[in-house]
């Protein structure tokens, strides 16, 4: 069976999902963001290997939490599930929003820095068509406080998540990379009134984490329960995802390394 990592999975998605895999006996290891979170976490889901903390807003955390995946030994997949959705600008150590810092800059440094699992999992979110192509300022820095716009900024890092799929998928051909938008679903973040059915999100989830049905031997697409479907064309655009890798490169001082696996 497989061993999986899942980032954020004290409650909703993550947690559902942990559970799902663990019930079809596969080895998972947990993430929160704090020892409280950590603790939620296992309670959640008993069957989990261990659960490992560590705080994706802070950059030297989030590469303290490869090191410690990496002391673990070889893992199957990786679900980069861990986000936020709406909130004040809460700088961090960096000097950007938290939100960027959780759900652009964690993803990307833990996929190169963690040993190249056989599958990748970004989670994104329909949002992503809304996002900014041009890659301006990604980090809020010259726009600062004043300008932050937290749902711009949420559909920004949805768009980077597909192109982030798609990138990997592309440089190193023999990881399966996609992205998955989970839909509208009632977790904390969607709120009791989502429509969409959170169990078909949580079987996609559980598909791209084995690589089975559908998802066998697919890489670099874009998925909505159980299907694949057409995304921004941006992020499917070569020179786009270079770019962005150049951009994170820059910010985070972790450079994407190339794999012919």
């Amino acid at each position: 069976m497989a061993r999986i990592f899942i980032t954020g999975s004290s409650d909703g998605l993550g947690s559902l999902t942990a559970r799902a895999l663990v019930q079809r006996g596969h080895s998972v290891v947990l993430h929160a963001r704090n020892d409280r979170r950590a603790h939620d976490a296992a309670a959640a889901c008993p069957g989990a290997e261990t659960c490992l903390v560590a705080d994706l807003s802070d950059i030297s955390q989030t590469k303290k939490l490869a090191e410690d995946v990496n002391q673990l030994g070889p893992f199957d997949a990786i679900i980069h599930n861990a986000g936020l959705y709406t909130g004040s600008y809460q700088a961090t150590k960096g000097e950007c929003p938290s939100l960027t810092a959780v759900n652009t800059l964690s993803p990307y440094i833990l996929t190169c820095l963690i040993n190249p699992p056989k599958r990748l999992v970004f989670i994104s979110s329909s949002l992503h068509n809304s996002g900014d192509a041009s890659l301006t300022d990604l980090t809020w820095e010259h726009r600062g406080e004043r300008g932050y716009r937290d749902m711009q900024a949420y559909c920004d890092s949805k768009l980077h998540m597909v192109m982030l799929a798609c990138a990997f998928a592309r440089r190193w051909p023999g990881v399966k990379s996609n992205a998955i938008d989970p839909g509208w679903v009632p977790t904390k973040m969607g709120g009791r009134s989502a429509t969409d059915d959170i169990d078909a999100a949580v079987d996609t989830y559980v598909m791209l984490a084995e690589g089975k049905g559908e998802a066998e031997e697919v890489s670099g697409k874009y998925w909505y329960q159980m299907k694949t479907r057409k995304c921004k064309g941006a992020a499917e655009d070569v020179n786009t995802q270079d770019k962005l890798l150049l951009e994170l490169e820059r910010i985070t001082g972790v450079k994407a390394p190339n794999h012919s696996l």
